[in-house]
């Protein structure tokens, strides 16, 4: 009925007298990925409106001068004369169609198709224009017009159009036991034909105005890719609009009361990097040859990544994009920094590496250096010659000097040339999500130390917090925690609300739990070999649970693989470092090298036993300033090996984390925590 036109606020405006709509009562509607139409906010309706009539009000012969109208929260652009939408921020190569509705179907208010709308207004106007309407709209409902004669018709293509009076209008099929006529019927939003037809509304259910627009942007995020994308480079897109999707929904249901609101903005570094042209592709032989290519362009950024020829390309294509995108936000939003906008990124498996390198600025000379130091000291520790001495001590003064110069020389450089930030934005937040970013670390050399302090593997002053999300059952997600501090591998990571939990626990305000020390070894030969092999410091995330082995093994061994072919001329260094997986919780033991050739330098005495108490908590003694590593709660009848085939890419749509993300972002932003609905963290 025509009654469901009211506004919250009173009904939508009508005229006495039949007349040109008004910009108001147009709706502008956009259609993605070919389903129905959806209309655009108000604000955003209006001024595409205002800027189609600019445009139709320019004489014959002037050149089409119209500015493209910003809209979708300032994320896409519209291009009234070729009736089209387009993505400010990406790439997209498939235009979103852009429509104008002026007569809509009763019940679901999907707008007619464009040309038949024009032909209905232009009938409707010369058949009735000046007219008197009914007196009060709120007073008009709709009646049955079986029998009722049409004052006016209008034939289409394969419609007709009645009038039984001004403002009662109904559409009728004339080919009904026609395909094609069905077809375009059901897209009209008949659910079969009808003898009395369907009702039309001239102008849209709501007036468009200039208020119903989209909250201030006062935080945006980078959402980062990891491998694959060279196989589906806009997967990173439709990922990042699912995640900013399911947050918007998060948002509608906690944050509504907040007049800001958070940004979701995908990053695609990796189409444009050339690394090796063709050389792989050529090399590749053609039996299984999809298989091979599928690997190529995912498994293979990961030996792009620990390749000293193209880690750099891949470095400077990521720093670069998340440099470009945020010039952009930011010259087109020139209130978002004078107003203290806050810039975070989310990152997936390997971008999760990469991401890291670029903020604290690590590379492998670093490795390296490391090496030579440690042989220094090697060498210090055993006997030597008279003349090894002499030699070795004209060696530490050459380089002595050498770094003299060496600083000299940046001194002068930077003297005269400042040096731009590699970043140019300060990192808020940082969430990996199914990051082996970890085990990265471990092979680099990284070991936990006694400081619950985020600084021991990600300084504060350059990122404010570090959080680490993971599925149970992803096998390429490694916990950062046992990194800072040992005794956390025996600590449960964090569970993350499920989106709909009645009044959750604040995150800050979770003790710490042990995890069950004992595992199940799923065969024989595992139970027998899984304490002689040693491995980095971190372990995959559901070594101490009961998960399918096999599958954690699998992406445990790919993970190590990949990342032990960067380890470089640090390598043989690290690699004698590592602890068993099982045997008691609260013991470090070296690798089989450990205990022969660096006792007093790699072997960990056992440390004391945590106290904690019946009930599972850990009692006070060291711990993190903040937690870090997070973990998403199981599906109740999920399969835990489909699950660890699927839970890498499971992130995207997952309202938890989106509730997670938003919880701590809109804390940060909000100075004062009553201001919201839902406190989380």
């Amino acid at each position: 009925s025509l009654a469901e036109r009211r506004r919250p606020g009173g009904g939508r405006p009508r005229y006495e007298v039949v007349r040109e709509l008004g910009a108001e009562e147009v709706r502008w509607f956009y259609r993605e990925d070919r389903k129905t139409w959806k209309p655009f906010i108000g604000y955003d309706s209006l001024r595409i409106e205002l800027a189609y009539r600019a445009f139709g009000e320019q004489r014959e012969g002037e050149a089409a001068a119209v500015e493209p109208v910003c809209v979708r929260s300032g994320l896409y652009e519209v291009d009234v004369v070729n009736a089209e939408s387009y993505p400010v921020y990406w790439n997209q190569t498939e235009k979103i169609p852009v429509m104008r509705g002026q007569w809509f179907i009763d019940g679901t208010w999907q707008p007619l198709e464009e040309e038949e709308s024009n032909l209905i207004e232009q009938e409707h106007l010369n058949r009735f224009k000046g007219q008197q309407l009914q007196e009060s709209f709120d007073m008009e409902v709709a009646k049955p017009v079986d029998g009722k004669e049409a004052i006016h018709s209008l034939k289409l293509s394969r419609n007709h159009v009645d009038w039984h009076s001004v403002d009662e209008v109904y559409l009728y099929s004339d080919a009904t036991t026609s395909k094609i006529a069905r077809t375009v019927t059901q897209k009209l939003g008949f659910s079969k034909a009808s003898s009395s037809g369907t009702r039309l509304h001239r102008g849209y259910v709501e007036e468009a105005t200039l208020e119903d627009k989209p909250p201030q942007t006062s935080h945006i995020v980078f959402v980062v890719h990891g491998i694959g994308q060279k196989m589906d480079q806009g997967r990173i897109i439709k990922n990042t609009a699912m995640m900013r999707d399911t947050a918007r929904k998060i948002e509608e249901k906690y944050f509504s009361n907040l007049a800001t609101h958070v940004e979701f903005l995908p990053v695609e570094w990796r189409s444009k990097l050339t690394l090796d042209g063709d050389t792989v592709d050529s090399i590749t032989p053609d039996k299984v040859r999809g298989l091979r290519d599928m690997l190529n362009s995912s498994a293979m950024d990961i030996m792009y990544y620990t390749s000293p020829l193209y880690r750099d390309e891949l470095v400077k294509g990521l720093q670069q994009e998340l440099n470009r995108l945020y010039t952009l936000f930011c010259s087109r939003n020139p209130e978002f920094e004078e107003k203290g906008g806050k810039v975070s990124i989310v990152s997936h498996s390997l971008g999760c590496v990469i991401t890291y390198d670029i903020m604290t600025g690590w590379n492998p000379v670093r490795l390296y250096e490391q090496l030579l130091q440690k042989e220094e000291e090697e060498l210090e520790d055993r006997w030597m010659s008279y003349e090894e001495q002499r030699l070795l001590e004209e060696l530490y003064i050459t380089k002595q000097r050498l770094r003299e110069i060496e600083e000299r020389l940046y001194g002068l450089k930077a003297s005269t040339i400042s040096k731009p930030p590699v970043l140019k934005f300060k990192v808020e937040n940082f969430f990996c999500m199914g990051s082996p970013l970890a085990v990265f670390l471990a092979l680099r050399g990284i070991r936990p130390g006694n400081s619950g302090s985020q600084d021991h593997i990600l300084p504060r002053t350059i990122c404010n917090r570090l959080l680490n999300i993971f599925h149970p059952t992803d096998p390429v997600a490694y916990r950062l925690e046992p990194l800072i501090l040992k005794h956390y591998s025996n600590i449960s990571p964090v569970q993350i609300h499920w989106y709909n939990t009645a009044n959750p626990l604040p995150y800050e305000h979770m003790k710490p739990s042990f995890l069950n020390p004992t595992k199940e070894p799923t065969s024989a030969t595992e139970s027998e070999s899984v304490s002689a092999v040693p491995s980095p410091t971190t372990s995959p995330v559901m070594v101490r649970r009961h998960y399918g082995e096999s599958i954690t093994n699998i992406g445990k061994a790919s993970i190590l693989g990949a990342a032990s072919i960067g380890k470089g001329l640090g390598g043989m260094l690290f690699s004698r470092f590592g602890r068993s997986s099982t045997t008691t919780p609260q013991t470090l033991e070296t690798g089989k090298d450990g205990a022969e050739g660096d006792d007093k330098k790699a072997t960990t005495v056992g440390s004391p036993p945590l106290p904690h108490s019946s009930s599972g908590f850990l009692e006070p003694t060291v711990e993190l300033e903040h937690r870090i590593d997070f973990e998403l709660r199981e599906g109740l009848v999920e399969s835990r090996y489909w699950s660890a085939v699927t839970s890498h890419t499971a992130y995207w749509s997952s309202l938890d984390i989106a509730l997670f993300l938003l919880t701590f972002m809109y804390k940060q932003d909000q100075e004062d925590p009553d201001k919201s609905n839902l406190d989380l963290s």
